[in-house]
């Protein structure tokens, strides 16, 4: 699934809004966070709006066409894909990047594979400075929210919403 398909113009333009009216935060951020300066954070938010990382990871993101506050992002959901592999849930990153350091999370981008339909092959593709500048801002967020459910195995029906991912043949006329 392209990136360029999901994010249009006009998701651009709100986030480029949003660096450039979000700039004092992310100087609080990069103040607390020890090191990582404004432009880290504000590249490390961009990579996460371009990236649809809050398509899944942000409960609410689509029907609000994009606009939650970062108080809202990245928060996991509750609402799983199912496929051959079972049903998985979008992680709640918030509280996963502050268990993991950045060299874990830039090793787990580098040599993980995992369930659909989480894009691990798209991230291996950033440079080390980009997978740096998004552990940096997502871990500036602090934690927030409750860990997604756990992974259910395919022979199990999970009692939570979910999408389904299976390819169907339309029926014959």
């Amino acid at each position: 699934m392209s990136v360029a398909l999901r994010i249009g113009a006009a998701a651009f333009a709100i986030t480029v809004a949003g660096l450039v009216l979000n700039g004092a935060g992310g100087a609080r951020a990069a103040a607390a966070d020890g090191g990582a300066t404004q432009s880290v954070f504000a590249r490390g938010r961009y990579l996460v709006v371009i990236g649809a990382c809050n398509d899944c990871h942000t409960p609410g993101w689509r029907e609000s066409d994009g606009s939650l506050p970062p108080s809202r992002w990245l928060t996991g959901s509750r609402i799983g894909f199912r496929g051959d592999w079972g049903t998985s849930y979008p992680v709640n990153l918030r509280l996963e990047f502050q268990a993991l350091g950045e060299d874990q999370w830039v090793l787990a981008v580098r040599t993980r594979g995992g369930h659909p339909p989480m894009i691990w092959h798209d991230l291996r593709a950033l440079t080390v400075a980009d997978r740096h500048a998004i552990f940096a801002f997502i871990h500036s967020l602090g934690p927030a929210g409750v860990p997604a459910p756990a992974a259910i195995p395919p022979w199990r029906e999970p009692s939570t919403p979910y999408v389904e991912t299976r390819p169907r043949n339309p029926s014959p006329p």
